[in-house]
């Protein structure tokens, strides 16, 4: 790529494509009960967040390898054509089972999104100190969507319609698609790359049966039943024999060789650990501020969590210009462990800046750094040819991450609150099937005014507790990447040896 680029053009439309797909899901998560009312479907809307999530899971890693292959520039044009179309078709569905289905186009074209932004920007700037910075603008960019989405949706959906929080896409996509169009210029490759195809499918096999599993587990089906057990095998299969190809494959669709790097299989595993505590807290913390804090609503606990998760992702973009990637990942970890204990010790007494304070250290130290320095750590660790794998590497484990987390914290929050309404049956006398209910969390948050004030204190208290004894996950979460972390060795973003030229990350790791 030529140095006369006009790189903050380019900077600015991948800002643009970054903000329109982190932007969507919560966007719509604001303005979902307008659609239910004008399209229904009541019983099948956690598909329209599911559906876009398994797209584009699924179609990340192979996205990120064929930007390798073939140029980051098309593909990424490719996805945000990709995005921009689901999102009008979405605007214009009259159905809830059209709207999924045009979720998932939108779900592949963010999987193109979201990976190739930070990969032109580790090919556009040779210089690791501003890349890791410009890196960190970009994981601040998907806080302020985070904080932004919800107050955006609603303000659209109730003034305008639920559709323009699909058309508001539209704009922003073009704006972004056009300049990068005109704007970036790269090399084309002089002979055809090979295309692991099978490899491919295999990997959208693999990740979507795992997904569904533990997305339906628990839910709509029980995690013994057939069908649960049958993705679960059907995954692992997938896996095995994705990995087997994978090994003897020309051109893999992801190198496994990348992870013999102690700071790639390292950071992977960090991501992974960060999308379990983050998509937990997440889940379960605004159940907790109305159910049991008995806030009017969960924005003054998610919003600072957000906020900050802001100023995290670009603090850590300036910290590991100055300190080794062991050394800043251990301290991100150390604070997990301090985060999980005080969220497994809050009770319906504990002060309300004291909650928002825990909130700001879970942004600030937790989950905002690692946005900006896992795709840092990992770009500059692997060969230059891979930075657009490596960079989807990184979501695609933040995602999994994220998806078995919810899903293992369930389990434990819902066995605990499962033998906690069971003896509120027996103290209180309630019939079977009423009690049934109250182990749902939401009914209890419904039908508040409707319960006895002895009982509704009871069930505050149980859905408390449950909550507080979920995050045991997090806890072990963050003590198990604390010790990966003090793993990966002495790399650093920038190394200069004897002969002053600079080095990548992988070349100066002990």
């Amino acid at each position: 790529m030529k140095s006369t680029q006009k790189t903050g053009l380019i900077i600015l439309a991948m800002a643009l494509g970054l903000l329109m797909a982190s932007l969507d899901n919560t966007i719509v998560s604001a303005c979902i009960n307008k659609v239910i009312v004008d399209v229904g479907g009541f019983d099948r809307i956690s598909w329209v967040f599911t559906a876009y999530m398994l797209a584009a899971t699924s179609t990340m890693l192979i996205f990120g390898k064929l930007s390798d292959l073939f140029g980051r520039k098309r593909f990424y044009l490719i996805g945000i054509g990709l995005f921009l179309v689901g999102s009008a078709l979405c605007g214009m569905a009259t159905s809830i089972d059209q709207l999924i289905w045009f979720r998932v186009v939108q779900g592949i074209g963010s999987g193109s999104v979201f990976p190739i932004s930070f990969s032109i920007i580790f090919t556009l700037f040779n210089d690791p100190k501003q890349a890791a910075k410009l890196s960190g603008v970009m994981g601040a960019v998907f806080g302020l969507s985070s904080v932004a989405g919800p107050q955006l949706g609603t303000l659209i959906s109730e003034h305008f319609s639920w559709r323009w929080c699909f058309y508001v896409n539209l704009p922003i996509g073009i704006a972004s698609f056009l300049v990068l169009l005109f704007s970036l210029r790269e090399s084309r490759a002089e002979k055809k790359p090979k295309i692991d195809y099978l490899g491919a499918v295999l990997l959208i096999v693999s990740t979507v049966t795992l997904m569904l599993a533990l997305e339906l587990g628990g839910k709509d089906y029980a995690w013994g039943s057939w069908q649960i057990v049958l993705l679960f095998v059907l995954a692992a299969a997938a896996t095995a024999a994705f990995l087997f190809v994978e090994s003897r494959a020309a051109e893999p669709m992801l190198p496994l060789s990348i992870f013999r790097n102690r700071v790639v299989l390292g950071t992977s595993i960090l991501c992974f650990c960060q999308g379990v505590i983050m998509f937990s807290a997440i889940t379960y913390l605004p159940i907790y501020a109305v159910a049991v804090l008995k806030r009017a609503n969960s924005n003054g606990i998610l919003t600072p969590m957000m906020g900050s998760l802001i100023c995290g992702a670009i603090l850590a973009g300036f910290l590991i210009s100055k300190f080794k990637f062991r050394t800043v990942m251990t301290t991100n970890m150390l604070l997990g462990v301090v985060a999980s204990v005080l969220l497994m010790r809050m009770n319906p007494a504990t002060p309300f800046w004291q909650v928002v304070c825990i909130m700001v250290l879970l942004g600030l130290g937790v989950i905002g750094p690692l946005m900006s320095m896992a795709q840092n750590a990992v770009a500059m660790s692997v060969d230059k040819r891979y930075i657009g794998i490596s960079s989807s590497v990184v979501g695609f484990w933040r995602n999994i991450g994220g998806i078995l987390g919810a899903s293992v914290m369930a389990v434990l929050v819902n066995g605990r609150l499962k033998d906690s309404v069971a003896q509120a049956g027996a103290k209180f006398g309630l019939p079977e099937d009423q009690a049934g209910k109250l182990a749902n969390p939401e009914n209890v948050i419904r039908g508040a005014d409707k319960l006895p004030p002895d009982l509704l204190a009871y069930l505050r208290d149980a859905i408390g507790s449950a909550v507080n004894h979920g995050f045991v996950l997090a806890l072990c979460v963050a003590i198990a990447g604390v010790l990966v972390a003090l793993s990966i060795g002495r790399a650093r973003s920038v190394f200069v040896p004897k002969d002053g030229v600079q080095q990548p990350a992988a070349e100066a790791q002990a």
